[in-house]
């Protein structure tokens, strides 16, 4: 299935950085989540970075980049965060804080300022596939440049 890449928030600050990628337009109802984002594009679920949205027991949101096929642990995300706990966002607050809907969120081209922390693992892979903003389209993209541009901070919060 061909279609044509939709130019979302976080194309917008691609372009700006003339950062190269290659982009990935699929049908998200045939391969949800990182999981079928790696089976579309043939690849293992390893090289893929879940975009989740956390909420602090503070009220603060936060953006945690994790390989495709490993979790978060909620617990080691909140010594890092020095909070009492985090838990998943809701629809509705992840959609506020990125301007994303679940299922396509991006960490570039948030709506508001979030941290972003990135499972330190991803720093050590050549290329991270990861969500562009729309359900159904994923980039693969030099993980050096996509951690640079999402300022990410490299963690250890996997379960």
């Amino acid at each position: 299935m061909s279609k044509r890449p939709p130019v979302t928030a976080a194309v917008r600050v691609l372009r700006k950085a003339n950062a190269e990628y290659t982009e990935y337009v699929y049908e998200y109802g045939r391969f949800p989540g990182a999981l079928g984002a790696a089976e579309y594009i043939g690849i293992d679920p390893h090289l893929t970075a879940k975009t989740i949205i956390f909420a602090s027991s503070d009220g603060d949101g936060v953006v945690v980049l994790m390989h495709g096929d490993q979790e978060v642990s909620t617990k080691a995300l909140a010594r890092v965060l020095g909070v009492k706990s985090t838990v998943p966002a809701s629809q509705d607050q992840g959609r506020r804080w990125t301007g994303y809907e679940f299922g396509g969120t991006s960490p570039l081209g948030l709506r508001t300022n979030l941290p972003v922390f990135a499972q330190k693992t991803l720093a050590s892979l050549e290329t991270i596939y990861v969500n562009a903003g729309k359900q159904g389209f994923v980039i693969g993209i030099d993980s050096r440049t996509l951690l640079s541009l999402s300022a990410a901070r490299l963690v250890d919060v996997s379960a």
